[in-house]
Parts: structure tokens; sequence; C-alpha cells
């Protein structure tokens, strides 16, 4: 057998995609030559096109040992142990595939990748861009730096990287998306639209596309139903696809359907951005748990904490110990509700449990309909101590109405940053005589507070406020609150306090559609933009709103 005449048949097999014929042939080298480190090395990458990693791992590995000094080898096997989500072992593949070739523009690329998949953005922008300064002909090195400065907050930049890989492959549908993604987030969503459409054109079964292009283009405009039927194609396309179930799960919400809507919410344990917890002890699905320990613990934000807290004495009725996992500052507030017994933070030593859940995947558990959900109210009540302090803080304002205002969300949130509403546009509230507002504000919003709308009367004790306890003790002694769709809201709402919240034109799938009311909090009232960033409009409604409520309230 003439080895290196028998080997380029095989090479020829696997570059025509006859992986069969070239795999057989492989082995037949090895039956005469065992140590064949070229047989072995093409076995590798044959079984990694066929997403056999453990076997493409061996076959390099193998080939490694015959002749350790092939950067192409190396750089095969960070792919196969990248492709199985060995990250740490992938990395040092790529990083020896470029000790022995300086100038290995993929392995290069593919380092970022796995940089970036360890949330080292800095180190995955440095990798793509040597990538690129060895080739500058690189389109999908320039995606994936686009991908990553995107995820750095630098929307401009990441356009710009898109752009030069579009100029360089035209027909770069992942591309097209990726770059709508940048101005969807900038708010720019014709453009994004445009894109995602332009990504269909090229790649009619591009499931991201269509999900995208679902999300932003219905979804954001209150289209529902046009946007289900985005998502839906997407899941013909992928049905695997977590994106499209989870934007599946929200509009299913929305329209108030809980049963189906519930069921695709968990989705989400499929998708980076959610952390699902990785514990010994099984998920509680709704089985007997009298007589044992339960570990609720808090997944989301900490609106998410006071909404579907509720569902803590329901389980204690199950004759379980109910223990809540919960976001530090909640922690003074949680432990007074009914049916928890311990309360901890996230980072502390867990106590022993036997079952766990998350909170959001209670409603699934019992069930929820529209028609079920469990709002007896209060469901938080307020330290005594905490009470006292904030009724005293109140006690010598004889105002006919004071009014607790939250104005913005965290500053963290820049996706959700359209719920925010500058307090200098609640200036036609300061119209109002004998009427006192007091901040609830906190974070970088709360800086507002030292310029408020001229003439009306704001008083700031926020400095005071430590914890949710004291903000609920605050409420406590207020006559109504007005926020936007911030954890405020949610607060006044399980404590039962009249609440007046803002909702931008793209609303949160819990606000539900077309409704002034919410089925999740009895003595709130909703006030909805009627097109996005229409926040005049709300403040007009909440100013004649309000000279009704002072006359009604005598």
């Amino acid at each position: 057998m003439d080895i290196k005449e028998t080997f380029r048949l095989a090479l020829n097999h696997y570059q025509d995609g006859n992986f069969q014929q070239a795999e057989n042939i492989c082995k037949e080298i090895l039956n005469v030559q065992i140590d064949n480190a070229d047989a072995l090395h093409l076995l590798g990458i044959i079984y990694y096109q066929l997403d056999d990693y453990d076997s493409a791992i061996e076959y390099i590995k193998k080939a490694l040992q015959f002749s350790p000094a092939e950067a192409d080898a190396y750089y095969n096997l960070g792919n196969a142990l990248e492709a199985k989500g060995q990250i740490d072992e992938a990395i040092t593949c790529y990083q020896k595939a470029l000790e022995f070739d300086t100038n290995f523009a993929e392995a290069y690329n593919n380092l970022g990748h796995c940089f970036y998949d360890r949330g080292q953005l800095d180190d995955a922008i440095t990798c793509y861009q040597k990538a690129l300064r060895l080739n500058p002909k690189y389109p999908e090195a320039y995606n994936n730096l686009g991908y990553a400065l995107h995820d750095k907050g630098q929307l401009d930049e990441a356009i710009t990287c898109y752009q030069k890989a579009l100029e360089l492959d035209p027909n770069f549908a992942e591309a097209y998306t990726n770059m709508g993604l940048v101005f969807q987030d900038k708010g720019q969503l014709d453009e994004a639209i445009s894109c995602y459409q332009k990504a269909l054109q090229i790649d009619p079964d591009f499931a991201e596309a269509y999900n995208n292009l679902g999300h932003c283009f219905y979804l954001q405009q209150g289209h529902v139903d046009e946007a289900m039927t985005y998502f839906q194609k997407a899941l013909q396309v992928n049905p695997n696809s977590a994106e499209a179930h989870w934007n599946m799960s929200l509009a299913l919400l929305l329209q108030g359907n809980f049963k189906q809507g519930w069921k695709e919410y968990e989705w989400r344990w499929k998708l980076k951005r959610f952390r699902q917890r990785n514990f010994s002890q099984p998920l509680w699905e709704g089985s007997d748990i009298a007589g044992r320990t339960i570990l609720l613990h808090a997944e989301q934000g900490l609106g998410d904490t006071i909404q579907f807290i509720r569902y803590a004495p329901m389980v204690a009725q199950h004759g379980a110990k109910v223990i809540v996992e919960c976001q530090r500052e909640l922690m003074s507030l949680l432990k007074y509700t009914d049916g928890v017994q311990e309360v901890i933070a996230y980072g502390d030593p867990l106590p022993d449990f036997d079952v766990h859940c998350p909170l959001l995947s209670l409603p699934l558990v019992f069930g929820t309909t529209l028609d079920s959900i469990p709002a007896k109210i209060p469901y938080i009540t307020v330290d005594p101590a905490s009470g006292k302090k904030w009724k005293d803080k109140v006690l010598h304002d004889d105002s006919k109405l004071k009014i607790g205002l939250a104005w913005a969300g965290s500053a963290k949130e820049e996706k959700l940053r359209h719920r925010s509403c500058p307090l200098d546009m609640f200036y036609p509230l300061a119209r109002l005589d004998n009427t006192t507002f007091y901040s609830l504000q906190k974070g970088d919003a709360s800086k507002q507070v030292k310029n408020p709308p001229e003439g009306m009367k704001l008083i700031d004790y926020t400095e005071e406020i430590n914890d949710f306890s004291d903000t609920a003790a605050f409420i406590e002694n207020l006559d109504l609150i007005i926020s936007v769709d911030t954890a405020v809201a949610h607060l006044a709402g399980a404590l039962g306090r009249p609440i007046w919240t803002l909702l931008p034109f793209a609303v949160d799938s819990r606000w539900l559609l077309n409704r002034e009311d919410s089925p999740w909090y009895p003595t709130m009232r909703l006030f909805r933009q009627s097109s996005p960033g229409d926040w005049e409009t709300i403040i007009a409604s909440l100013l004649n709103n309000l000279q009704k409520y002072r006359s009604y309230t005598g």
C-alpha cells in the first residue's frame, strides 16, 4: 500500500463530503500503520463533522501522541472540546496551536469564542482583533467581534463590525440578524426589521431571524397574534429554539393563556441569561411534601420575587417547612410572609432541604390560570418597629394627599430603560395643591430629586431607607403610590396599598393586554402608553385622575 497516495484518496473523499469512504480508508491505513498521525487526525475531523465528539477527541489525541507539534491537530481538538462544552480544555488546545503557529487566525477566533462563553469579554475582543490583524478579510471574526462589543454596550462599534462582515460576505445571514439585535437595543426598530428580513431572504429557514422579527416588529408594537405567527415559524424550522419558546411563553401569558404559557415559560432554563441551579435534591413538581423541607429560590428581579412569594403560604399548606432564598435586600421583608419559616440570602450557606423549586415555576406547579391567581392581600406585612418609625416621619404632614413616587427602574437593566420616566416629566402634577410627594426612588435616578419640577413639594427620605422592609413601612404610611414598572409597584400591590402603575407601550407579560386593573394586585390601577415613549399622555391622565381621586377620598 502506498500510504501517502491512499491518504490523499481519503482526504479527497472527505473534501467531497464522502465521510464514510474517507473513514474506511483511514482505518485501512491504520491497520497497516497504527501510528499514522495523518490518518488518526483525519478520522478525528470526520467524527467531529458527524457530531461524534468523544471519538473525535480520542483520535486527535492519538494523533498528537505520534506528532505532538501539530498546530492544526490542537486546533481541531479544541473545536471538539469546545463542542463538548469543555471550555477550559479547549482554551488550552487553542493556545497550544498558537504556540506552534503564531499566525493562526482561526485559532485566535475560536479562542475568542471560549473567552466569550466564560464571560471574559475583554479577552474575547483581544482575540478577535488579533485574528483580524492576521486576516483582515475574515467575516466570521468581524461578526464575533461585533457580538462581543454589543455585550460590552459598544453598540455603534458593533454595527460597524457587522457591516464589515457583510461587505466581505453579503450572504452572511447571521451577521444581518446580529446587527438587527443591536438596532433593536438602540430603539431603531425599522432598521432592525430590515436586517431580519434580509437575513430571511438569504436563509428562509433561519429560526432566530423569525423569532427576532416577531419580537421586534410585532410584540413590541402590541400585535401579539402576528408575533406568535413568527414564533411558530421559528419553531417549525427549529422545534428546540429556546428563544422562540421563551418569546412564545411571554406572548401566551400576555394574552392570558396561562395554561400553555407557564409550560412554555420553563424553556427559560435553556437560555444563557437564566442560571439554573444544580441541586442534588429533586425539583418539586407538586408531589406530596408533608413533613419535608422545601427550598424556594428567587431567580430573577426584586419585583419578581415580591410578586411570586405569594405562593409560599400555598406551599406551606402542603405540610412542608418552607425556606426561602432571596436577594439580600429582601430578607428583612420576606421573613414576615405567611408560611415562610426561614429566609436566607444568595451566597449564604444553605440549610438542609429535601426538594427545591424556583419561585417562577410555582404558577405551573399549582396550575394557575387567569381565574385562580392567588391574590389575597396583603401577603407581605410590615415590621412593627419600622412601621412606627415611618409613621412618625409623616405624622406632622397635614397635606390632603401624601403620594409616594418612583420614576425609574435599575440602571443596571439597560434593556429595560424604556420603563423609566424622567422626574421632570411629572411637572403637571405640581399644580395639585395641598399635596405632598415623597420620593421612593433609589439608585442613580434618585439624583433627579435635587431638581424637582417647579412648584412640586417633593420630600426625600431615601437615605434613611436601608432595605425593602423600610420601603414597605414607608408605603404603609402614604395615601397613594405612583410608580413605573419596578419593584416599588409590586411591593405596594403586595401590601394592598393603592398603587397606580405607569406602563410603557411594550408591557411585561404579567400586565396582560388592554386592562386598567391587574388580577395579581387588586389595589393596582394601570396607566398604559398609547405609543412608544409617550409619557406625556400618561401624566395628563394621572393629573385628571388625581383630581378626581382627591374629591373621592374627601
